[in-house]
């Protein structure tokens, strides 16, 4: 993930110096401004969490030279069977967006259910492995 990890980094500061030269230069145009600022922003998280996972668990036998193809057989990682915290998410996210066009109080059950949806959806599994079958 380290390739991975300096690749989107090379791709943020594109878009970070993008973003700011293009602000400079074009004082009427603030939405071109805010997309490059959201590009710069996702880059850069894809970037952090690539490092992130190539510092937790160390190179992938892809990334070294001497690798044997072998070395990347066997389980590649943990999914989940089944879930309802993504159609949580989904109703929460409809209803708020919905919301925006209806009214301040559609909106807001549509965040309260967005606000139980995402937590549920990020730790639903944060104790897998602790005692736990799979």
């Amino acid at each position: 993930m380290k390739v991975e990890a300096l690749l989107f980094g090379g791709v943020a500061v594109f878009f970070g110096a993008a973003a700011a030269l293009y602000g400079v230069w074009s004082h009427a145009d603030p939405a071109g401004t805010a997309a490059l600022i959201v590009a710069f922003g996702m880059a850069a998280l894809v970037s952090f969490f690539c490092a992130v996972s190539y510092l937790r668990h160390g190179p992938r036998p892809q990334d070294r030279k001497e690798a044997e193809v072998a070395e990347a057989a066997g389980p590649v990682e943990f999914f989940p069977p089944h879930s309802s915290w993504p159609v949580v998410t989904a109703l929460g996210f409809a209803l708020a967006a919905t919301g925006v066009v209806f009214g301040l109080w559609l909106f807001l059950i549509g965040f309260g259910v967005l606000a139980r949806g995402v937590p549920g959806m990020v730790f639903q599994y944060v104790n897998r492995g602790v005692g736990q079958e799979d």
